[in-house]
């Protein structure tokens, strides 16, 4: 039986230049199944149905017969974005920024289009500078290709989940939009929760508790401890609202000169690129031991409900005064002394309270639907390299002779 690499081939099984694959699947070079062509427009855009278009005279959207294409395609850059295959059934106005395919030749259009994403594209850069893609180096690209009914069903396996996707991709959306109406709604009162009629207090920052300043701690020392802190920047990359998780890690000696979290701790970016964004905080309620990084501004509460002021403090009225106060150009800062002066509407602590409970239900309801996202996008990818590549069948071959 034939080795490769140590290794032995299967029965129903071929070695080829380009791995072992099924006896009945064939190597081909993608121009025997395609043709790779670029529009004819010199200005695209994507329409807001989605159809690529071009951009007249005007700054109208023109559209030509000269230019449509209304086959199933699959379109990838010529240059800059070369490795993000698009799939495109409706009729669409081509554009020179982009190839797409055409005349399938024995094979299956979408097939190709996850043919197409388990290319690693970047290997046939032509350029130095602006990556790019040439239409002849497309087409001479040696791809496996099983008979086109198994293309069909690896096509329809995988469209399927696709489905499954996009489906979570809108209730994802629907949930983020209704949690952002909520937040509309409850933090500045005009809605309340059943059985609060209170009126609300106007009061300082400064008033709601004491500010404390973080100490430096550089990105290099955040690399090899392993005791939890947060730098600046994670509270505009990672952190929104809750802190509910760690991404640096610093070492006892470290720890020693930086200031250790305490449950209930608000902290603010100190630093940041505009003031838009100056400010952005998060509420520190883990139970975990941890330190704050330097260009961090925290407030310690004292009589409030620290997971309500972790939303409350990143709402559009208050993001306006942490902005008015930001000092400095090509970066941005805000003080403890500008925070404190930032005015705030609060209700009391058992509404606070009962405000934090809602967003925060509505927030793990959106954490477990991004991490049900998250596995369907990992089996989809462990689904195309088992399937594209032959090793799971989902059409049985026939009976295969030694």
């Amino acid at each position: 039986m034939p080795e490769y690499c140590g290794m032995e081939v299967k029965p129903g099984y071929k070695q080829t230049e380009v791995g072992v694959i099924p006896k009945d699947w064939e190597m081909k070079r993608l121009g025997d199944v395609l043709k790779v062509r670029h529009g004819k427009s010199q200005h695209g855009i994507i329409a807001q149905d989605g159809m690529y278009s071009v951009l007249a005279s005007g700054g109208e959207i023109g559209r030509t017969n000269a230019c449509i294409y209304d086959q199933p395609s699959v379109l990838i850059g010529r240059k800059g974005t070369i490795d993000s295959p698009q799939y495109v059934e409706s009729p669409f106005w081509t554009v020179d920024t982009l190839f797409y395919t055409e005349i399938f030749r024995g094979g299956h259009p979408k097939f190709m289009f996850y043919k197409f994403n388990m290319i690693h594209w970047r290997k046939y850069n032509e350029a130095s500078g602006v990556p790019s893609l040439n239409a002849k180096t497309i087409e001479n690209i040696k791809v496996t290709l099983p008979p086109f009914p198994e293309q069909r069903a690896i096509a329809e396996a995988l469209s399927d989940v696709d489905g499954l996707l996009s489906g979570l991709d809108r209730l994802i959306a629907k949930k983020r939009d209704l949690k952002q109406a909520t937040m509309q709604q409850l933090l500045t009162g005009q809605t309340r929760l059943p059985g609060f009629h209170g009126e609300w207090e106007v009061k300082r920052l400064g008033d709601v508790g004491k500010f404390i300043k973080g100490s430096g701690v550089t990105k290099d020392q955040t690399r090899t401890g392993s005791l939890a802190c947060v730098r600046y920047g994670e509270l505009y990359t990672h952190h929104n609202d809750v802190i509910r998780g760690f991404y640096s890690w610093i070492s006892p000696t470290v720890a020693k000169t930086a200031v250790q979290l305490e449950h209930g701790d608000i902290l603010f970016a100190g630093s940041g690129e505009t003031k838009e964004e100056i400010g952005k905080c998060a509420a520190f309620v883990s139970e975990i031991k941890a330190f704050a990084g330097g260009d961090i501004v925290i407030l310690r509460p004292a009589h409030s409900n620290s997971e309500f002021l972790g939303y409350y403090l990143n709402t559009s009225p208050i993001s306006r005064q942490k902005a008015s106060r930001g000092q400095g150009d090509a970066v941005v800062h805000i003080s403890s002394a500008g925070l404190a002066d930032v005015l705030c509407t609060l209700p009391p602590r058992l509404e606070q309270t009962a405000i934090a409970s809602v967003l925060t239900a509505m927030d793990e309801e959106l954490a477990g639907l991004e991490r049900h996202r998250a596995k369907t996008a990992a089996v989809k990818q462990g689904m195309m390299q088992e399937l594209l590549s032959g090793r799971i069948r989902l059409v049985q071959p026939e009976v295969l002779h030694a």
